[in-house]
């Protein structure tokens, strides 16, 4: 095999990865009730552990799924009545390169463990709306209770 034919492999092997990155990509935003949201995986330090990713609402559930990953499932998933903001702030020091303009992060516990989510302005008035749509551990009422 030649040199060239080698690297038109490597090349189309590049397109075909990035396409089904694409595609399902627009496969998860086309299903609605998503926003973009970069969730810190891992605590470093300041600005480190990041990824970007698209958050889909599913009831009372907020699924994560990571932006380039070929996985069709969620990375994480957080429960609505088991989340709960802490803190809202501005990115700081080497988070501004690490998140996008005009990224606001939130600290957030969920199930007892600490989170943090980035988002757009906009993003995150659709993600606390979300949030406060239903009270945190209000009981739910089931229809047999009601009747």
């Amino acid at each position: 095999m030649q040199l060239i034919e080698i690297v038109a492999i490597v090349i189309a092997a590049a397109v075909l990865l990035l396409a089904a990155i694409y595609l399902r990509r627009h496969l998860l935003r086309r299903s609605g009730g998503t926003i973009e949201m970069s969730v810190r995986l891992h605590t470093g330090g300041r600005g480190w552990g990041w990824a970007f990713g698209v958050a889909r609402f599913t009831g009372d559930q907020l699924q994560w799924f990571r932006i380039f990953s070929l996985w069709p499932g969620p990375k994480r998933t957080y429960a609505r009545p088991s989340m709960e903001v802490v803190r809202r702030r501005s990115p700081t020091g080497p988070e501004t390169l690490a998140l996008p303009p005009g990224a606001i992060v939130l600290t957030c516990t969920h199930r007892g463990h600490r989170v943090e989510v980035a988002m757009a302005d906009a993003a995150l008035t659709g993600f606390l709306s979300w949030l406060e749509a239903a009270a945190p551990g209000a009981p739910f009422i089931s229809d047999r209770a009601a009747s």
